[in-house]
């Protein structure tokens, strides 16, 4: 089959694709899959939280926010060690990731010494052979312009949720902030890392939504992280039901056949699914996984227990150079 690239998709085409019988959706999931990613590979990247806690933001998701009790500002920061977090790069391509994700739990990028060291960080991990991410917030336009003469990759910048839901989930910035974000990044000519959460209250039509405004980007996010909510205790989802792992298969999914040439991360919420389970999100169209044992704040499968899934699976990690 010829995969054909839209930015035109309606919410109900959406919406079918989503409510096809799971059969169905895997195959044609799988046919996008293969002619876009051939050989199946997948991305091994790691992740590190280098500012931790303390973020103006009231997502209802975030262990991180100020407004939660469960913030967690209280551990070590690492915002001006550059070294340190070089260590950890370091570290993490010697462990086979390709990509290095470095988070700052900021509501927007403070200027300073913190972004020189920012910027410093990205230099550095570039210079390791790696690609480089950063998500930090909002930003400036001289800010995303900085970063793009350091060398970044990408930032990740996540919509969460459908513009429709989003105000269940946070007050303190609007759906129009996180987009103009976005055009930020882009303008400044860096790549986008946008996805969103599932398992948070929000309705199938919801879910749709949220893979409509990322589709229909043009161009599409070239990295898209499909996330299961981690409830946390002392945050206001902590009673939140489990999400089904069918669901998070379906948003892998949709998501490979909605935007067939983007990485499509299998992120937070990992842990939940069994091996079975995060082989068939592969085979659905993931083809990167956040790697490590932590992800920022939330735990993460461990190192070997990747490996061996990958084994299981019988696909390759991206080289690094």
């Amino acid at each position: 089959m010829t995969v054909a690239l839209r930015h035109d998709w309606e919410l109900t085409e959406i919406e079918a694709l989503l409510n096809l019988p799971l059969v169905d959706l895997l195959w044609q999931a799988q046919q996008v899959h293969r002619e876009a990613n051939p050989g199946y590979q997948v991305q091994l990247a790691s992740l590190l939280s280098v500012r931790t806690g303390g973020c103006e933001e009231d997502c209802a998701y975030c262990p991180q926010s100020m407004h939660n009790s469960s913030d967690v500002s209280g551990g070590p920061q690492l915002e001006l060690q550059v070294a340190a977090v070089l260590e950890r790069a370091k570290a993490a391509k010697e462990a086979g990731a390709q990509r290095f994700c470095m988070g700052w739990a900021w509501r927007e990028i403070r200027d300073g010494a913190p972004f020189e060291a920012m910027l410093e960080m990205v230099a550095g991990v570039k210079q390791l052979g790696m690609e480089a991410c950063v998500t930090a917030g909002m930003l400036s336009n001289g800010q995303a312009d900085r970063l793009a003469q350091a060398g970044l990759t990408s930032y990740n910048h996540n919509l969460d949720t459908s513009p429709e839901y989003y105000a269940e989930i946070i007050s303190t910035r609007t759906y129009q902030d996180r987009l103009e974000t976005l055009q930020r990044v882009r303008k400044a000519g860096i790549s986008l890392c946008c996805g969103g959460i599932i398992g948070m209250g929000e309705t199938l039509k919801d879910r749709a939504s949220m893979l409509q405004v990322l589709a229909n980007l043009d161009p599409q996010p070239e990295s898209v992280p499909i996330n299961g909510l981690v409830a946390v205790e002392g945050t206001p989802l902590e009673n939140q039901q489990p999400y089904e792992s069918l669901d998070l298969l379906r948003m892998v999914a949709t998501a490979r056949i909605l935007m067939p040439h983007s990485r499509v991360r299998l992120s937070a919420g990992r842990e939940q699914l069994n091996q079975e389970a995060q082989i068939l999100c592969l085979l659905a169209g993931a083809d990167s996984i956040f790697y490590g044992d932590t992800l920022l704040t939330t735990s993460n499968p461990a190192v070997e227990a990747d490996r061996a899934l990958l084994a299981a699976a019988g696909v390759q990690p991206f080289s690094i150079s």
